[in-house]
């Protein structure tokens, strides 16, 4: 497949002046506590910068749902999450179905503040999650910047659609209470990869139908998924581009070989690894079952498509 030209962005940054008035959803338990142990540091900041802050704690994901849907529509000029991948999750939908319904309307954007686990989201887009302070001057600088994201269904994605053997692997992992953070997506491939064959699959890239065998497909907006495991290397969320990483048939102890090298995205090298580029990607088969951001979506098929630019975030 020839090498896309990479389309142009438009304004890369928008500074708002002024004060703002910002909804924080955190969600206290994300990191064992980590969350609502910082949060008096987080609001504290941002009220010093003169802004106005309203906290809103969810104790359930379905609350946390809720809440943030109901910030989204209550004319704030940010709606801000507090806690994991999750949560970024549940912002970015917020924010970018708002954005969608309401082309003319106040822009809102989406804060990030990254307390939780896995945080792949926040950390692509340049967020320590080991630096709250930065993360929290991100949000009251006032400078927004456009970020792309996928579209599934009626759902959006801000890191990778995984199918397949990933898929299955977040499956198994979202069922298991311990251990926290990437350690549990580890120990979750290595009980899927004991009885795991290749998976039939049906793609259509960009029009183009392919049928093929593969052990997972993934579509990435940004570079990682499942803690720092970078899947689809060269992602990057502002290049109007996905990036699709195909995992050809291997055995088992190959693709046990593989997955430590996920983390410095060495494995994309072995001659078992495709990557493509594509605006969009239909996928069905592969195992039935996609997740993006690590949240389940649903069953296959889906089709992931670029929208560029499909909401501002703070940075």
């Amino acid at each position: 497949m020839p090498e896309p030209v990479v389309p142009q962005q438009g304004e890369p940054e928008e500074r708002r002046t002024g004060t703002a008035s910002i909804a924080l959803v955190v969600n206290p338990a994300a990191a064992k506590g980590r969350a609502q142990a910082l949060l008096p540091q987080v609001t504290g900041r941002l009220r010093d910068a003169g802004h106005a802050v309203e906290i809103s704690l969810s104790r359930t994901p379905m609350e946390a749902a809720e809440l943030v849907a109901r910030a989204a529509g209550s004319g704030v000029d940010v709606l801000a999450v507090m806690g994991g991948d999750g949560m970024a999750h549940l912002g970015v939908n917020a924010v970018a179905g708002h954005a969608a319904e309401h082309p003319d309307g106040p822009a809102l954007a989406l804060g990030l503040v990254p307390a939780g686990t896995g945080n792949d989201f926040a950390r692509s887009l340049g967020l320590d999650p080991a630096d709250v302070g930065g993360a929290v001057a991100a949000l009251a600088g006032g400078t927004t910047r456009p970020v792309d994201l996928l579209r599934v269904g009626g759902r959006w994605v801000g890191t990778v659609l995984a199918t397949g053997f990933d898929a299955l692997v977040n499956a198994r992992a979202n069922r298991m209470r311990r251990p926290k953070g990437a350690a549990r997506y580890t120990i979750a491939a290595l009980a899927e990869l004991r009885t795991f064959r290749p998976l039939a699959y049906e793609l259509v890239i960009d029009g183009e139908p392919r049928d093929l065998d593969a052990m997972l497909v993934a579509v990435g907006n940004t570079s990682t998924y499942g803690g720092g495991l970078r899947i689809c290397p060269a992602a990057d969320p502002y290049d109007g581009w996905l990036d699709l990483t195909i995992i050809h048939p291997v055995g088992r102890a190959k693709l046990l070989q593989l997955l430590p090298r996920m983390r410095d995205g060495s494995f994309a090298s072995d001659p078992c690894v495709e990557q493509l580029r594509a605006r969009s990607v239909a996928v069905s088969g592969g195992g039935g079952l996609a997740y993006g951001d690590g949240e389940e979506l649903g069953p296959t098929p889906v089709t992931a498509t670029s929208v560029p630019g499909a909401l501002r975030i703070c940075l």
